[in-house]
């Protein structure tokens, strides 16, 4: 008994030491409407740190005195470090917006006029300037299908077939 409550307080004590740092970017191509949709799931601290870096505005996510600026920020942020190519063509990430659950931010893109998606091929440095230790998950749903690939620090390609 007293071991296992020593492995818990250990493993709680590496946990505060040594966090985790991860990002979850889902996308789905809806065939139906011609268009791909992407969400962006970061924690709110690890954004709020990253675009501090590149503004000398204070960033606060969870209460902006701007939030047309929070919105820029982090538009020009993501597309920066998250680029796709569909069927060998680069694609341009429409921002639609952005929304705050617990600790997390979401935020949302789309790509229009993609009738089918035989390819896509994913370039992702997300919060890589941020901590070396980043990893990026990568979920995709296309055609019925769903695949998945983690991207750990330095890794920045996948790309997946349909």
């Amino acid at each position: 008994m007293v071991n296992i409550m020593i492995q818990w307080l250990l493993t709680g004590i590496v946990a505060l030491v040594h966090p985790f740092y991860i990002s979850v970017i889902e996308i789905n191509h809806n065939a139906k409407e011609a268009t791909v949709e992407i969400s962006v799931r970061v924690f709110t601290t690890d954004i709020e740190k990253t675009l501090q870096k590149y503004t000398s505005a204070k960033i606060d996510v969870a209460n902006p005195p701007d939030n047309n600026f929070l919105d820029k920020q982090i538009s020009q942020y993501l597309s920066k470090n998250i680029k796709l190519r569909i069927n060998g063509q680069p694609a341009v990430l429409n921002y639609i917006g952005h929304e705050i659950q617990k600790e997390s931010v979401w935020s949302y893109f789309e790509i229009t006029k993609v009738a089918d998606m035989k390819k896509l091929e994913v370039d992702c440095t997300l919060l890589y300037d941020f901590e070396t230790s980043q990893s990026n998950i990568i979920h995709i749903k296309n055609k019925g299908m769903d695949k998945s690939f983690k991207l750990d620090y330095p890794k920045s390609g996948a790309v997946f077939d349909f």
